[in-house]
């Protein structure tokens, strides 16, 4: 199954609308056939780890990281294939979200005696299609957030300097996680002071996500280095009816695709916002801030993970900038909680990731 596991996170960001899935077909410890779902229309990952497998598929096992469909869609169901070719028993990582699906697959694969066994790495299982079990039940991406901080809790000096807070490792992984989402999402005041392309560097086949920019009043300068990449990185500015309408006009001619939307007080509203990207179809964002964007997704109960890079640096000062804006909140009881907790390291740098508690999926 952490085969499985590693041959999906091969299609991450790739499958949209679909989930992500691999699949090992295996008998005595010894793998016979290995597939991952590479894009929406092409056959999932149970086809292609049967079709490796071949003839040898008889009496064999299917570690499968998501419960095989049963119903017809762009593809034929899995389940039927799995039948045919006949497999003896199938260890399922984590049943689908999907109403489709929902423990269907499940039954029909034990119909004609197959055993299936459930819930195999299930954690890991669902922590992988979490986008798409969201955006299934709501129609909303799921958002992490990314950011970046010292010991100290600190993300810039008070002089704004924030180059570089982190090691080149672990900007070489964010440009992984970027890869991986289908946007990425900011403020206007980060495009400002940092002046970022937010695109896909230093990987091999890499996929640039939407860029996604909250400008309420379009105060972002168009010589923006944003700009630069917009035929291969398309670019969305989030505004209101307070941005000026010949503005609008130039960035629209650089191919830039301005979106209105209400407002709550003089800010775009955000929750509007997330259901005009899950209209667009994107499952998963990225969203990198700064701490005024931070603080209010995360007031709206919009953010669903978290990712804190911290680096075993000192920057004191009561004036230097932290990772959210806001007034927070009043008791330590009131406090967001992350779950299913997770750490891993670049070079001396410490990376903490968990499910914001409040925000998960009932």
């Amino acid at each position: 199954m952490q085969l499985a596991l590693d041959l999906a996170r091969r299609g991450e960001g790739r499958t949209r609308p679909n989930p992500a899935v691999g699949a090992v077909v295996a008998r005595s410890g010894r793998i016979l056939g290995k597939g991952f779902h590479p894009l929406a229309g092409e056959p999932h990952a149970e086809i292609f780890a049967l079709r490796e497998a071949g003839e040898a598929c008889r009496g064999s096992d299917l570690y499968v990281t998501l419960e095989p469909c049963s119903h017809q869609g762009r593809t034929g169901p899995c389940t039927e294939a799995v039948i045919a070719a006949g497999v003896s028993r199938v260890f399922v990582g984590c049943s689908d979200p999907n109403p489709l699906v929902a423990g269907r697959g499940i039954e029909r694969l034990r119909q004609p005696g197959i055993a299936v066994t459930t819930g195999l790495l299930e954690v890991p299982c669902r922590r992988l299609i979490a986008p798409f079990a969201k955006y299934i039940r709501s129609g909303l991406p799921y958002v992490i957030l990314k950011t970046a901080m010292t010991l100290d809790g600190k993300t810039a000096t008070a002089t704004g300097d924030s180059k570089w807070i982190t090691s080149e490792a672990s900007r070489a992984y964010v440009h992984q996680c970027r890869n991986r989402f289908d946007g990425v999402m900011v403020g206007v005041g980060t495009v400002i002071a940092d002046n970022p392309q937010l695109t896909v560097r230093g990987i091999a086949d890499g996929r640039n996500p939407v860029r996604i920019i909250v400008d309420s009043t379009l105060r972002l300068p168009l010589s923006s280095r944003i700009f630069d990449e917009v035929q291969d990185a398309p670019l969305i500015i989030a505004t209101t009816a307070q941005g000026a309408r010949q503005k609008v006009e130039l960035l629209r001619e650089r191919g830039v695709e301005v979106v209105e939307l209400p407002q709550e007080g003089d800010q775009v509203d955000l929750p509007a916002l997330l259901t005009h990207l899950g209209h667009r179809g994107l499952q998963s964002v990225l969203l990198e801030g700064g701490a005024k964007l931070n603080g209010e997704m995360l007031r709206h109960k919009l953010v669903d993970r978290m990712m804190v890079f911290v680096a075993p640096r000192i920057v004191g000062g009561a004036d230097a900038k932290g990772v959210f804006d806001g007034c927070g909140v009043a008791q330590m009881e009131q406090s967001v909680k992350l779950i299913d907790l997770r750490t891993s390291r670049f070079d001396d740098d410490f990376l903490i990731e968990g499910e914001v508690e409040l925000c998960l999926p009932d």
